[in-house]
């Protein structure tokens, strides 16, 4: 459990909650997403970060769980209003104007109190607003529609026959007007995820989706000597990732979530992909945080690469020496997540 004790009472409850949006190049949709946000009681918006490459926006709130509940739907409700999927393009993999709404716990809530909490979410989502909505991470009412990887095969494009395919949890079962413009939306609880994604320099995205396959838990599919495919799996446990291009900056990035830096760091993550980027005769040059992340996993960073030293200086030196700044300026007091709850 991330350490909050300064920032909340111990008596209350409370949760995050960290929506994906299929839009990050439009100032005034994201605003108007953030704002349904805002607009909530007894509810902290803590980040807001679009992506114009990805064509994506992260935004991260926490509060009282009905609260919570409450500002989330009015976001998703927001984002179905005003984006359409069916002119939607970016970089970052989607099924939805509101791609993916994880719940977190945070303090005071149990896993199954944001089980439920993802289900009734669900529901209103899927009865209320008219969108197909699955169920992923410990949510999921089976083993296969636990990773977001495999309910989001095919990405909004294939979503038509996804829905034939795969019953959604909540919502309607047919491609219809309303589902076209809104596509899909998966909805669940998991532990704190960090969204990480560090710099190669080039422009090759092979490279890129190379190291990807190399580092993720789930690895590549192979072809053996005798014909049959074979999985081998990646060198990290509890990362995911892709390859990306970054137009912007004229680099490529291995795009990655990291759903457990207490067992696989997000040290280890960057140190292993510098390795592989010098296989390719290339170099990781920095990295990036998209969203918030816990302390720990910046001090845990900044002792591995300095040994024990004081917070600041090892947070410091976490920043430094993952190249945090590289893109965009990492400033602890709006990415760290304590330092804003």
């Amino acid at each position: 459990m991330i350490l909050l004790n300064k920032m909340i009472n111990t008596d209350k409850k409370i949760i995050e909650c960290v929506p994906n949006f299929s839009e990050g190049q439009n100032a005034d949709i994201v605003d108007k997403i953030a704002s349904s946000v805002r607009s909530t009681q007894n509810v902290k918006l803590l980040n807001v970060e679009p992506d114009k490459d990805y064509n994506r926006t992260v935004i991260t709130f926490a509060g009282e769980p009905l609260c919570v509940k409450e500002a989330a739907f009015k976001a998703i409700s927001t984002a179905s209003e005003l984006i359409d999927m069916s002119r939607q393009k970016g970089e970052h993999p989607r099924i939805g104007a509101t791609d993916v709404c994880p719940i977190i716990p945070v303090a005071n809530v149990t896993k199954d109190e944001c089980v439920r909490l993802s289900n009734e979410l669900g529901k209103d989502v899927g009865e209320k607003l008219g969108i197909p909505v699955y169920l992923y991470e410990d949510a999921a009412r089976s083993a296969e529609r636990r990773n977001l990887e495999n309910i989001r095969k095919g990405e909004y494009e294939g979503l038509e026959q996804k829905l034939k395919d795969w019953i959604p949890d909540y919502g309607p079962t047919e491609y219809n007007d309303k589902v076209r413009k809104s596509g899909a939306t998966v909805i669940g609880s998991r532990f704190f995820l960090i969204a990480y994604n560090v710099n190669l320099n080039t422009r090759n995205v092979s490279i890129a989706n190379e190291i990807a396959k190399k580092v993720r838990e789930s690895g590549s599919m192979i072809i053996d000597e005798a014909g049959a495919k074979k999985r081998v799996p990646g060198l990290l446990k509890y990362v995911k990732a892709i390859g990306v291009e970054l137009n912007e900056y004229n680099i490529t990035q291995v795009s990655l979530n990291l759903t457990n830096y207490k067992k696989t760091s997000i040290h280890k993550v960057f140190e292993t992909i510098k390795a592989q980027a010098k296989v390719h005769g290339i170099e990781a040059t920095g990295s990036e945080v998209i969203g918030l992340v816990p302390k720990e996993a910046l001090i845990e960073a900044g002792a591995f690469y300095t040994g024990n030293n004081s917070e600041e200086k090892l947070i410091k030196a976490a920043i430094e020496h993952l190249g945090l700044s590289q893109l965009n300026t990492f400033e602890p007091e709006k990415k760290i997540i304590e330092n804003l709850l």
